[in-house]
């Protein structure tokens, strides 16, 4: 199933101009990312502000809080950000559509979030970037099994080569589910470390 994923994300560098890849690595779980700007395809969107994308995570038991059967979490999101002042920081607003099961239930929500990265102001130096997110899927949004969704994220990125960056970060996602058997359930918390190459 990943190595499909892989396939189909390679497939899909190739045919757009990727504008975000990711690749974030522990020592059991995989994650990988796009985000393309739609700036770059659409003229009257201003490059920068509107991104489309992807992500898939193959997470390992030993970063959940219950033994179980994970399947590989997948999500397609949608974000419009802007730059506030001129001192390096970017807010935006957020939607995913995201689903993953697990023991034998099928798990799909919503959730709304915010966003924002913040750019270091040190001179001379590489550039420095600190990043995070919060997304949240009310019942209302949370469907099949699903009763409600968290998820937050911070990361520190060092851009060591123009575009190319190496991340460290750290992750929680709950899928939470209506089932009493698994009823609050992290499905990952853990830390992380990567590449984030830019187009």
């Amino acid at each position: 199933m990943l190595k499909k994923i892989s396939i189909m994300i390679l497939v899909a560098v190739s045919a757009f101009a990727m504008h975000t890849g990711e690749l974030n690595i522990n020592n059991k779980d995989l994650e990988i990312g796009a985000r393309f700007d739609l700036g770059q395809f659409k003229d009257t969107v201003e490059p920068e502000t509107t991104f489309v994308g992807g992500k898939f995570l193959n997470a390992h038991q030993d970063h959940s809080d219950k033994n179980s059967s994970l399947e590989v979490y997948g999500e397609v999101n949608f974000l419009m950000m802007r730059e506030v002042g001129n001192r390096g920081m970017k807010i935006g607003m957020g939607v995913k559509l995201n689903a993953t099961k697990n023991q034998n239930l099928d798990y799909a929500s919503l959730p709304l979030g915010v966003e924002f990265t913040y750019k270091f102001p040190i001179p001379d130096l590489v550039p420095m970037y600190l990043n995070g997110s919060f997304y949240y899927a009310p019942q209302v949004l949370s469907f099949r099994d699903a009763n409600n969704y968290l998820e937050y994220r911070i990361s520190y990125d060092i851009e060591l080569i123009p575009n190319g960056r190496i991340t460290l970060g750290y992750r929680t996602m709950n899928t939470n589910y209506n089932n009493a058997a698994i009823g609050n359930f992290k499905y990952n918390s853990s830390a992380f470390f990567g590449y984030k190459i830019s187009f």
